[in-house]
């Protein structure tokens, strides 16, 4: 038999339950889950900041230079192998692409002693100008002037040094906006890697010259005399390698450390200056080089190519000693 929905004696009505025995439904309708309204998103100066440091975290040191400008904070640019961009990668080992984009980074630096005068070089390591360079270059120095790749002058001041590495900390007064170089890595470096110096020698300043890593490690010796530079004319900074002294007397106070050899030629003047590898990262300090002289003999001819600079690994490791105006 089939069921059927109504009889004559009791029509079919919707409201009707099919059913009599089930129970009622409720009086009240369900609740039904109500969708929040999304908020109005704010593009405020914190959450504009905050996405910049998503972005920096998520692309490297890339970005840390520009994040800097905007939080108006002075931080170094550091880069590894594969972070901050400073040569396109169509022109890794370009010199004159790698000249073009660190030349700015680059200084010179002339120093007044109380008996003659020093010329170095120096590298920029924030746009607030920080600059390091060889403690041999503005050790005793009673005013330091230092010159811009674009021609501008400016005094700095001596905020630290460290004459067990050879390095020293200047900061450029007035000074904003400059193009702070990328610190590399240098425990990466290989014998053969290509490199670039960029410096002053004999005070032409941005002069650029390209070479080889030769050999690591080497253990080289300087003086840590504070009146070498008005003993030593022209800059020619006495050191020691192999048992040799190079350049005159280092003296009976010096210091010893390992350091990166270069065939790229280098000069007085080129101390503090920048060694680059290909991708445009500064991985030493230009601190020692054989100035050379006339060959007495044809025995004593042939290239000279004996450079030597501070490995960034050092520089970057001292860096909060020398802002804390440290010495030694």
């Amino acid at each position: 038999m089939t069921e059927s929905q109504g009889t004559p004696e009791q029509p079919y009505s919707p409201s009707a339950p099919l059913h009599p025995e089930w129970p009622p439904p409720p009086p009240y309708r369900p609740v039904t889950e109500t969708v929040p309204q999304h908020r109005k998103r704010t593009r405020g100066p914190v959450g504009l900041l905050a996405a910049v440091a998503i972005v920096a975290a998520a692309v490297g040191g890339g970005t840390a230079y520009a994040f800097q400008e905007l939080t108006g904070k002075d931080t170094v640019t550091t880069a590894g192998s594969s972070t901050t961009t400073v040569v396109p990668t169509g022109k890794r080992g370009d010199v004159a692409a790698i000249a073009a984009a660190v030349s700015p980074s680059v200084v010179e630096i002339n120093a007044d002693l109380a008996g003659g005068s020093s010329t170095g070089s120096g590298v920029i390591i924030t746009s607030g100008g920080e600059i390091v360079t060889n403690n041999h270059v503005v050790s005793g120095a009673d005013s330091i002037k230092v010159r811009t790749s674009d021609g501008k002058s400016y005094t700095a001041d001596v905020v630290g040094i460290d004459s067990s590495k050879d390095l020293a900390l200047i900061k450029l007064r007035g000074a904003s906006g400059l193009k702070p170089a990328a610190l590399g890595d240098s425990s990466g470096v290989q014998v053969g890697d290509t490199v670039v110096a960029i410096g002053s020698p004999e005070g032409l300043t941005g002069t650029v010259t390209s070479g080889i890593v030769s050999a690591l490690d080497r253990d080289v010796t300087v003086s840590t005399d504070e009146n070498q530079g008005q003993n030593q004319g022209g800059g020619q900074w006495p050191f020691q390698f192999g048992g040799r002294e190079f350049n005159g007397d280092t003296g009976s106070s010096t210091t010893t450390y390992k350091a990166i050899q270069t065939d790229a030629s280098l000069n007085p003047g080129n101390s503090g200056g920048a060694l680059i590898d290909a991708s445009g990262h500064v991985i030493g300090i230009n601190s020692a080089m054989y100035a050379g002289s006339q060959a007495s003999s044809s025995s004593d001819a042939g290239s000279v190519g004996l450079g030597f600079a501070i490995p960034v690994d050092t520089v970057k490791s001292d860096l909060a000693k020398l802002r804390a105006g440290s010495g030694s």
